[in-house]
């Protein structure tokens, strides 16, 4: 007679998973993905080294699946800030806002997510987000040019073109400021103030899609 894995069971194998996974999140926010190695990740989550390889068969799938989590999360973060009506300036700006602001939060992490050097298949996986980020915008920019709202241009390039802003105007903030800290960029004054770096990045972004003149 086959085995029959029990919903006892079955649960149990649900909840050992969940504990990995939530272990490697939080110690990805603190270390990055090079700093979580699977005995790490173990550790925190009390379990056996052997045992999280039973539930992933390498580190790099279970970090894929931690990336996958953590981007989804963000990707509907700004997904939910387009979504109010209003004029299209404000609906922009709420989720250049929101995906500033849940960087600095987060900075660790979202370094990890932006920028940290990563393997071939992580790597692909943060230009599939990155993607589906500027379909978000290029959606909400097209639907101001085809309002008079904004300038007419062409959406999806444009909505990319805000994706690469944030995320480059980002790193040197989520890194630490450490490159800025070289002699021959020492003529830098780089944004340490949260307030003041939204309203850099959020006016800038704005200027950038071109709104429509009176």
């Amino acid at each position: 007679m086959a085995y029959r894995e029990t919903p006892t069971r079955k649960a149990h194998k649900l909840a050992v998973r969940a504990k990995i996974l939530r272990a490697a999140s939080d110690l990805i926010a603190e270390t990055g993905f090079s700093g979580a190695s699977v005995t790490a990740i173990a550790r925190r989550a009390d379990v056996a080294t052997g045992s999280v390889y039973r539930y992933f068969h390498n580190k790099q799938a279970l970090c894929l699946e931690v990336f996958k989590q953590a981007t989804e999360r963000e990707v509907t973060q700004v997904r939910n800030a387009l979504q109010p009506p209003g004029k299209i300036q404000e609906r922009l700006l709420a989720a250049i806002t929101t995906f500033v602001e849940r960087a600095i939060r987060s900075r660790r992490l979202a370094y990890a997510l932006i920028a940290e050097p990563l393997d071939t298949t992580l790597d692909q996986e943060r230009l599939n987000y990155r993607e589906e980020y500027a379909i978000l915008f290029a959606q909400l920019i097209q639907e101001g040019v085809e309002n008079g709202q904004l300038v007419p241009q062409n959406a999806y390039v444009a909505g990319a073109a805000l994706v690469g802003t944030m995320a480059e105007a980002l790193i040197g903030h989520l890194a630490g400021y450490s490159h800025y800290d070289k002699p021959a960029n020492r003529h830098w004054q780089p944004l340490r103030d949260k307030k003041l770096l939204i309203e850099a990045i959020g006016s800038y972004c704005l200027r950038a899609v071109g709104p429509a003149q009176a």
